[in-house]
Formats: structure tokens, sequence, C-alpha cells
């Protein structure tokens, strides 16, 4: 069927330019309906995105507690044995800097450590007071992020520097022989405020008050260094004896 169109005037006395079998007053029946179940398919469909985002968050920081048949021990735990408590980095203003006998100084964002190729590896962590956890720790390689700096001739001594004033030691050998790691996840969890974000030293094979956690400056040195436990009494080399 053809439309014809007119030109008759309006309520408001204006020309109506639109057929007369669409130009109407009053909503067609169902109109009002038809809007209703657009809103609603609309909400539903909002729901299912924020479903889909939150299971997609909780996929992305789902713990593992198996790595290569091996039991892993939980991320999360009661206890803390910082000197302090657990530290609330800021990351927007987070530096890690690396100072001491270096060529060229770092003062690197969270995010630029974590550009360095990746690492992942299970350790058992050993503490002083008796007990152990087996972890899967991943992160960055200690000689790529001291590679950035250029270490100069002499250095010994690696020192840790954390958050809560806490600091400790590493003999430049030992590092280099193990290839330590920075650790920025455990069983696949970003690091939180008590495990020690943003970063934690892995220092394997040696007990857990050398694992400096909340670190925020590493300084290279040709001088042994005591740092808070072992100034208090604590063996400087601090090897695991099984």
């Amino acid at each position: 069927m053809i439309l014809g169109y007119h030109c008759s005037k309006d309520k408001d006395g204006g020309h109506n330019p639109y057929p007369r079998s669409l130009s109407r007053d009053k909503p067609v029946k169902g109109e009002k309906s038809m809007n209703k179940m657009k809103y609603l398919i609309w909400i539903l469909s909002m729901l299912i995105a924020m479903v889909a985002i939150a299971c997609f968050a909780t996929e992305a920081e789902r713990e593992i507690r198996e790595y290569q048949g091996k039991r892993l021990d939980p991320f999360d735990r009661a206890y803390d044995n910082s000197i302090k408590g657990p530290q609330r980095v800021d990351i927007k203003t987070y530096r890690l800097h690396i100072t001491g006998l270096v060529e060229t100084p770092q003062s690197l964002p969270y995010q630029e450590v974590l550009r360095l190729p990746a690492v992942k590896r299970a350790i058992t962590l050993y503490c002083v007071e008796g007990w152990n956890e087996h972890l899967l720790f991943e992160g960055v390689r200690l000689a790529d992020l001291l590679a950035k700096a250029k270490p100069k001739r002499g250095v010994r001594f690696i020192i840790f520097y954390a958050a809560d004033g806490y600091s400790s030691s590493l003999s430049y050998d030992y590092a280099a022989r193990r290839d330590i790691m920075l650790a920025a996840k455990i069983n696949g969890r970003v690091l939180d405020a008590k495990r020690g974000f943003p970063f934690q030293v892995v220092a394997e094979s040696k007990l857990g008050y050398k694992w400096v956690k909340w670190v925020t400056r590493i300084e290279l040195s040709d001088k042994p260094y005591k740092g808070f436990w072992e100034q208090r009494g604590y063996d400087n080399e601090a090897d695991v004896q099984k």
C-alpha cells in the first residue's frame, strides 16, 4: 500500500509532513511492553557481562596448589613475623631503586620490572623458627635487573632494603650461582601486603630472614653488611641445615 503524504496542520498549528498512518499522538498498543522487554534484555546483558568479568578475574587469580606433581602450601597464612606488620605499598609512586657500585643507577616502576623475562620455580622456604613451606614463585631474575644498572668491578655483596626498614644481604657470588629471583607472585597469585607486595627476594637454600619482602632498594657493595636480624646475632650466611 502506498501511503499518501499530507500537509495538514497538527494540534499546535504547524504542518505535519508525515503520512497519516505514521502520525500518532498515542503510543501504539504493545509499545510499552516492547520497551519494557528491551530494558529487561539490556539489564540481563549487563548482568551476564559483569558475571563474565568476575569469573575471568577469579580465574586469573585462582591459586595453584600443585606443581610438577608436588603439593604446594597455601598462599594465605594466619601468622606474620615481620618487624612492623604487613606494609601497604602505593604502586603508583613505587620505584625499585638499584644503587651502589653500578654504572647507571636505576629507579624502576613496578610494571617496568615486570617487563623483564619471567621465571617460575617451586622452592621451599625454611624459617629459623622451625617451619617451612613449599611454594611456586614467579618473578624476574635478579641478574636481569642488575644488568640494567651495569655492576662495577669489585662488587661482593647485594643489600636488600624493605619498605618497613628491614634489610639483609647476600653475597654476589651466591646470587649469581643460584641465579636468584625477585618474586611478584606466589602460587599464581600476585603478592599481597602480607606476602610482600610488590617484590620478595627468593633466596633458595637460605633461611627465611634472607627472603626480604616489600623490596624498595637494592644496593651493590664491596663490603660485608649485617641486616636487621644479623645485627642481633643471627648468622650472616643463614645456610639451611637439612
